[in-house]
């Protein structure tokens, strides 16, 4: 993780840790905030993309990669891509928010779309890579990835110490488990994992002590964390270390993003959010505690973005 964290130097934002008094009086905690929103690309996601693509050799570099996401991986991928001029494809489902597409396209990847109801992007992808010889960078299942988010752990570490203090729990906003295995690790803290409900196969998983794929569990406007299967690495890693995972609504997602636009003059996407969301909403007991909470995501659009602020 400490390679991870010098290939990233002078490329991602070391995000800052984040103090509120109306979060902190609203869930009688002590909380310090963790806004990956305002990483590079809007996400934490740049931090894996780029290590995983600076790791790579001279010839798979000029082969190019492959990656499948519907957003945040997406651009994550793509900007890194082009700050290594490394030729970048990236598969997205057609119903992926536009505001997404339209950035990885910006960032100079060639982007191909799919039905997520009807078609495997992973089969998709793999079949552009092997025409291409190119290189398929997951969206989690890789070490190289989980190093990556591991160095958000690393700096919350870091910043705690320098300031005295210390945390009983961090909280992460999960889909496949590679930004809160990364933490877990980084930090050296104590990790919940939370989920939109209906997609908390992480906290199924970790619960039944094996790896529980979830079925048919509907839209959700967490489109960041929709996925619905773990991985042995990421299982591995966050059973070995004791985390635990809870879930919340799409209604409470929507809550702790109008709750970060009025309150921390953040902007979240409600996949982003569901980390806050479980702080306000108790979902996790912080009452007389100090936790840190992993605000993951800032990549909204309008219209939904309008709609959380009515909630």
């Amino acid at each position: 993780m400490e390679a991870a964290a010098v290939r990233l130097h002078g490329h991602a934002v070391r995000t800052p840790l984040l103090r509120s008094d109306a979060l902190d009086d609203a869930t009688g905690a002590r909380i310090w905030l963790k806004p990956e929103c305002l990483q590079r690309t809007g996400s934490f996601k740049f931090r894996g993309a780029y290590n995983r693509l600076a790791a790579l050799d001279p010839a798979q570099r000029a082969a190019g990669v492959v990656a499948f996401s519907s957003g945040n991986h997406a651009q994550g991928v793509a900007r890194a891509a082009q700050l290594l001029g490394i030729p970048a494809m990236i598969v997205m489902p057609h119903d992926a928010p536009a505001i997404k597409i339209d950035a990885t396209r910006d960032y100079g990847a060639e982007v191909v779309l799919y039905d997520r109801y009807l078609e495997d992007r992973s089969v998709i992808a793999h079949r552009h890579a092997d025409e291409r010889g190119a290189t398929v960078v997951p969206s989690f299942d890789d070490p190289y990835i989980v190093a990556g988010q591991g160095t958000a752990g690393l700096e919350i570490a870091e910043d705690l110490a320098a300031l005295g203090e210390t945390a009983d729990v961090v909280l992460v906003c999960c889909g496949g488990g590679g930004l809160a295995s990364g933490i877990a690790l980084g930090s050296g803290l104590p990790v919940v994992t939370v989920e939109p409900a209906g997609y908390d196969d992480v906290a199924r998983s970790l619960a039944a002590g094996t790896i529980l794929p979830v079925v048919d569990p509907g839209p959700t406007v967490c489109d960041a964390l929709q996925t619905l299967v773990m991985v042995p690495l990421t299982f591995d890693i966050l059973r070995d270390l004791g985390t635990t995972g809870v879930s919340v609504s799409d209604a409470a997602a929507m809550r702790a993003v109008a709750f970060a636009f009025r309150h921390l003059k953040l902007v979240l996407e409600p996949g982003g959010a569901v980390a806050l969301a479980a702080a306000l909403e108790g979902v996790v007991d912080l009452r007389g505690r100090s936790a840190v909470v992993l605000l993951s995501g800032g990549n909204v659009d309008a219209a939904t973005f309008a709609r959380c602020l009515a909630a």
